[in-house]
Order: structure tokens, then C-alpha cells, then sequence
């Protein structure tokens, strides 16, 4: 069914292609080799990516013509499992300091944590520049300066409708309508004398939405004239995945069916941020005489947020407190839930769990995955199912039935969206190193020419003259800002690497007291262990113990009263022993207690 409507669709857009072949090249290595540009006096146009490139989140593109600046998204990243105890990373901003009086404005794409989640973190250390996004991120953008009590220093430009223009000194910008997984995405069409930058942040396409128009492209062609060429930079999360994404509609009808035929409670969990999927659930059960429960906090303020603004129109009369889901018949009660990524804390992990206050499964409850898998979460969703599994008889999810489709193109998306739009050179983005390599893949296979394509890495400086694109030999160095309760910054590599050792070998802390006049060890060291082995009757302590007994022994009297000296060694030396013992190196933490 996908198929037949992006084939009618394309039909019916005759003319708008470009004369790229179907023959993928027989090399690929050629990929980012751009003959580089005569040298002139002439101002370059400097795209810097900050982050967002090699991973997915902490996005953040720096956009340099001359002396102006415009900056695209403060995202955040999250924290990776070999990160314990940071909350987030954001992006490394050294490449602005001192350049703040340029920066003449900040524009968000939309709404998702990782093109917004570093505003309250970077937008200060900017100097508070102009931010200029849509409604919806806008007051996403607010509420998250509220919470960290700097709203009040906001600088803000609501853009109201698509094809707006806005001016940054030499930089010129247009605004056009994405289609995206949170309503009121945007893409930009950055403008200077020597490129025109055509980027739509994270996008898809939707031939048969629920609401409003299908998404097409093909306006921005356009912006690719002569001597004016255009730079595409295309998000590249899904250019290993065959086929177009699915469209909202189809979602809707299978998630309306599910609602019409199932008898019990219905628990779906989705993204928080799924605005317009959320609106219209609540709707359909509307509909069909159900009372809906939303559970979470980003759920329920989102919601209100969207309520507030507009955007989300349902009787009021139709939501009820999570507490009185009791008070109705199982058949008539619907709850939209966060926690579909096997969050610890998050709702569905506490159903799960049997944790909720409000909530017990049943055999006959109905659970819901309208949401897709982020990278890095697979185990702690497999959990997560499998717990579910045990509970009830009911649980859908992508992998079986059409309720989710993700926000990110694919492969025949992104060949359409070429064919669209004509660039003269592209630049893939968003996405892990790899992902951006197999973009480059895909767009060759229809003939887009290997030598105007370019993958720059965070910290890389793409630089476009009248002679064209190439990427500098110079790099900005790029490091992991980690932000872990109110400290941001402050967690180092080596911090970090503690935190690994202590996580995955534990600690053990050795105080001994010395003799302050001869050195010797003063009746036996004692010994703690955390996260190493149980001490109660364990050899091996009592065997570290007799090692230490030797090691100080062992040691003259100019080396026993050399305090650092004696610590290294304990460490070292114990070190070692325990390794050979059983193979694990605890963290090692000699305390020495002179008398």
C-alpha cells in the first residue's frame, strides 16, 4: 500500500527530477574529494558542526559567513552505558569564545530533547543571543528555561508560518515546513552569496497524514540556480533501511481498530513528545465513549503545553486522573503512557514491575508499543516486553502490527527527496559515521555525482566559495561536555574512567599506620572492600593483607617514610597480586596513618 501511493505520488510530480542515472558507481572511494578551491579574498561560508555528526543527538551546526554567525539546534545527547552516572552530554561550544557578538541568532528545527535538551546549558555562555523556532518549540524551549529559572533571559522570535524570511547581517534565511515524529518541525534555507543551505533537520515523508498536506519536497529545487549552487544536508538515521516510512494514517487506522475490537484496558506507550499521535489517540477514544488516563510527567506537560497552544483539541471531559481508571469498566478506560524505551522509572516499567500505585496488569489488559527502538535501549525494551509477555495475553508493537512509524526517512525516501530537491552537493548528517557513509551509498546509486559529496565529522570545517566545497584541513578539537546532577563540565576522561573501574571491579581501600620515626608498619592494615569481593571469611583478604605485611617489610627506611612512594607501591604491587589471583583489578585506595 506504501508503495502504490509514493508511486502515484512521484507520478503525478512529473518533471520535477533531476537527470540523475539509476547506475551506482563502481567506486566509492572518491566520496568527499573535492578539487579544493583557488584561495581569494573573498569570505567563505563555513559550516562547523559541533555535534550531532558520528552519533545520534548533541546536535549542533555552526553556520560562518564573514563576520556573522547563525547557529541550527542545542541538542543533547544521552549518556551511553559505559558513562555511569552522567546524566547528559552537550555540545563542546570553545570554537565560539570570543566570537559571541557574532552569533545573530539561534534557530530550532523542533522540539526533541536532542536539537533543544543544551539551551539552558549553552544559551548563557552565548551571551543570551535571539532564538527563533516555531510555536510548539518554542514553548517546549520556555518551559525547559523555566525549570532551570532562566526563562526571564530569553530572547525569542515565534516563526508563524513557512516561508518566512529572516535576516542575519550577510545571511539570509527562508523557513519551509518538515514533516516530522512532533508537530511544528522546520527546515531553513540559509542564503549567502556563494551557497544556499537547504537543511530540514530531522524529516520524512507523509503522503497520507492524518491532517494537513503531504509532505513534498519539490519547491526546493529552486534554491539550486546558477551561480548560486545548493549544499543539502540530509539527516541520514535511516539509509540502511529498504522502503519508505510509514505513514501516519496507516497508524491511526490500525491503532483505531485495535481500540474498536479489544475488551479490556488498553496501555499504549509512546514518545512524550508525539504531540499530534497523542491528540488524536485521545480523540478516537473520544469516539468510541472511552475515558483516557495520561501518565507521566513529560506526557501530562506536554499535553498541557499543546493544549494551551491549540494544538491539541479534545473535550477536556474525556481525560481523568490516573487514580480513577477504577471507576469506570475495564472496556472503557485507555492510558497513554511514557516508558516505552525500558526507562527504570518510567511508567510502564513500573506496571511492569507491579510498582504502579494506580495500576495492576491483567490477563486480558492490552499493551501497546506505538514507538520505536533509540539505539542503545534494545536490552532494557527486551526486558521490558518479556516482563509484559509473562502478565498479559495482549501486547502489540511495531515488530507485529502498523502501530508506529519512526520520524526518520529511508532509503526510498531519501532518493525521492534528491530527485526533489537537486543539489548540487551533499553533505550527510545526523546520524553515526557509518550511517552517513551509506547515505553517500544510496544517493550515488541513483547517479548524484561521488566528488560533490562530503562527510564532515564533528570539529570538521566545510568551507564553500564561488570555486566551490571543500573540507579544511583544519579541525576544531571536539570533546565530551558531560553534565551529571548541577555540575556541567566537571566530569573529566579520568573521572569518567574511575567511575568504569569502580563500576565494573569495584574498590578497595587499604589503610595502614606507620611508625612516623621508623617507617614500620604499626599492627596489621586494615582493609575495606565495596563492589570487590564479601570480606566475611574470604582468603584473598586475609591473603592481601599478609601481601601488604611483606611489601612494607620489604622497604628500607628512607623509602617506608616516603609517603607517595609507599602508596604507589601498595598499589602496583597489590594490583598485580590480586590479578593474579583472580583476574580482576579493583580500584586501589592506600590510606597511611602516621603516629
Amino acid at each position: 500500500m506504501v508503495n502504490e501511493r509514493y508511486n502515484r505520488f512521484k507520478s503525478n510530480r512529473q518533471g520535477t527530477r533531476p537527470n540523475y542515472g539509476t547506475s551506482r558507481p563502481k567506486q566509492h572511494s572518491s566520496v568527499g574529494r573535492v578539487a579544493a578551491p583557488s584561495e581569494s579574498n573573498e569570505p567563505k561560508l563555513k559550516i562547523i558542526p559541533l555535534g550531532g555528526q558520528e552519533e545520534v543527538g548533541r546536535n549542533m551546526t555552526v553556520f560562518e559567513y564573514g563576520q556573522d554567525i547563525v547557529i541550527l539546534d542545542i541538542g543533547m545527547q544521552f549518556a551511553e552505558e559505559d558513562m555511569p552516572g552522567i546524566d547528559y552530554i552537550i555540545p563542546d561550544i570553545r570554537y565560539l569564545r570570543g566570537k559571541e557578538r557574532n552569533i545573530k541568532g539561534v534557530i530550532l528545527s523542533h522540539g526533541h530533547l536532542d536539537h533543544i535538551g543544551a539551551v539552558p546549558h549553552i544559551l548563557p555562555q552565548l551571551g543570551w543571543p535571539p532564538v527563533y523556532a516555531s510555536k510548539m518549540t518554542l514553548a517546549l524551549v520556555k518551559r525547559r528555561l523555566e525549570e532551570s529559572h532562566l526563562q526571564q533571559h530569553l530572547k525569542s522570535y515565534e516563526i508563524k508560518s513557512a516561508n518566512e524570511n529572516l535576516r542575519f547581517g550577510n545571511i539570509k534565511v527562508n523557513v519551509f515546513d518538515v514533516t516530522h515524529s512532533i508537530m511544528d518541525a522546520i527546515g531553513v534555507i540559509i542564503q549567502t552569496p556563494v551557497a544556499n543551505i537547504i537543511h530540514p533537520g530531522d524529516w520524512r515523508y507523509d503522503l497520507d497524514p492524518v491532517t494537513g498536506k503531504p509532505t513534498d519536497f519539490s519547491h526546493l529545487a529552486r534554491w539550486n540556480t546558477k551561480p548560486i549552487p545548493s549544499i543539502l544536508m540530509m539527516e541520514s538515521l535511516g539509509s540502511t533501511k529498504e522502503g519508505h516510512q510509514i505513514s501516519e494514517l496507516d497508524i491511526f487506522r490500525t491503532i483505531k481498530q485495535v481500540f474498536e475490537k479489544t475488551q479490556g484496558r488498553i496501555i499504549i506507550a509512546t514518545f512524550a513528545s508525539m504531540v499530534e499521535r497523542v491528540s488524536w489517540i485521545v480523540s478516537v477514544a473520544e469516539q468510541l465513549g472511552k475515558k483516557v488516563a495520561l501518565d507521566g510527567y513529560s506526557m501530562k506537560l506536554n499535553m498541557e503545553i499543546a493544549k494551551k497552544i491549540g494544538y491539541a483539541k479534545f473535550k477536556s471531559s474525556t481525560l481523568i486522573d490516573i487514580k480513577r481508571i477504577r471507576d469506570y469498566p475495564d472496556n472503557k478506560v485507555v492510558v497513554v503512557c511514557t516508558g516505552a524505551q525500558g526507562e527504570d522509572r518510567a511508567v510502564l516499567m513500573r506496571i511492569a514491575n507491579g510498582e504502579h500505585r494506580s495500576i495492576k496488569l491483567q490477563k486480558n489488559d492490552t499493551v501497546i508499543f506505538s514507538s520505536s527502538v533509540i539505539p542503545g535501549n534494545e536490552r532494557s525494551i527486551q526486558r521490558l516486553k518479556d516482563s509484559l509477555y509473562r502478565q498479559c495475553d495482549n501486547v502489540i508493537h511495531k515488530e507485529i502490527m502498523d502501530v508506529h512509524g519512526g520520524g526518520h526517512a529511508l532509503i526510498e525516501d531519501i532518493k525521492l527527496l534528491l530527485r526533489q530537491v537537486k543539489p548540487k552537493y551533499l553533505l550527510p548528517v545526523y546520524a553515526n559515521h557509518y550511517l552517513l557513509k551509506e547515505c553517500a551509498k544510496v544517493a550515488m546509486s541513483i547517479g548524484f555525482p561521488p566528488q560533490n559529496i562530503s562527510i564532515l565529522d564533528n570539529g570538521s570545517i566545510g568551507e564553500m566559495t564561488h570555486q566551490g566545497f571543500k573540507i579544511s584541513e583544519q579541525k576544531i578539537p571536539i570533546e565530551y561536555v558531560f553534565v551529571d546532577g548541577l555540575g556541567v563540565g566537571d566530569i573529566s576522561h579520568v573521572v569518567l574512567r574511575d567511575r568504569q573501574i569502580l563500576s565494573a571491579d569495584g574498590m578497595l581501600v587499604i589503610v595502614a599506620t606507620i611508625d612516623g620515626k621508623t617507617g614500620a608498619l604499626v599492627g596489621s592494615p586494615d582493609i575495606i572492600s565495596r563492589g570487590f569481593v564479601y570480606m566475611k571469611n574470604n582468603r584473598l583478604i586475609e591473603e592481601t593483607r599478609h601481601k601488604i605485611k611483606q611489601i612494607l617489610k620489604g622497604q628500607n627506611k628512607q623509602q617506608l617514610t616516603d609517603e607517595m612512594y609507599i602508596k604507589d607501591k601498595i598499589r602496583n604491587d597489590i594490583g598485580q597480586f590480586l590479578f593474579t589471583k583472580i583476574e580482576r583489578r579493583p580500584m586501589i585506595l592506600p590510606l597511611l596513618i602516621q603516629v
